[in-house]
């Protein structure tokens, strides 16, 4: 599956923080493909904390075959200690055809582009099977499991950085 990852604006985030669909996505979106509100509005939080918009970045998965708006993804902070964390879902029509796989790699690809970057972390609850599995096809390994402020339990997956 060929996808294209466009970058959100800070207007669209806006727009989508106040849960809303910015207008000229409305008509292309698949149903559950754009980035729920807390995720927008994480990524303008950052942003307004003058953090770096490389790292701060959301895009939307478009399928190159039709422009279609199957999902999202992105950076969830600036890295730290070599280590930046990813996050991405796909529309529940579109799923099980390889779109995550694709948005992930090119995560890391854009990651692993920055020098000092030496590993991509996923945190997976671990009965989220089908997101696993994106992971250990990556090369991703799992690692300890931790529970996150919500009370979640999440396995820490990291893909090190290439040689």
């Amino acid at each position: 599956m060929t996808i294209i990852l466009q970058l959100l604006g800070v207007a669209d985030l806006r727009t989508l923080a106040a849960s809303r669909i910015p207008e000229h996505i409305a008509g292309r979106a698949a149903a559950g493909a754009l980035p729920p509100a807390f995720v927008a509005q994480r990524a303008l939080d950052l942003l307004e904390a003058g953090k770096s918009a490389d790292w701060c970045a959301t895009f939307l998965m478009l399928r190159a075959s039709d422009g279609m708006l199957v999902g999202a993804c992105g950076f969830k902070d600036i890295p730290i200690d070599g280590q930046v964390e990813i996050g991405y879902g796909v529309a529940p029509a579109c799923r099980g055809q390889g779109i995550a796989t694709a948005a992930v790699r090119e995560l890391a690809r854009i990651a692993f582009a920055a020098a000092a970057l030496e590993r991509v972390l996923a945190q997976i609850a671990p009965d989220n099977t089908p997101s696993a599995r994106v992971a250990a096809r990556l090369g991703f390994q799992p690692g300890a499991t931790i529970t996150d402020a919500d009370g979640e339990d999440l396995v820490q997956w990291v893909l090190a950085k290439p040689a």
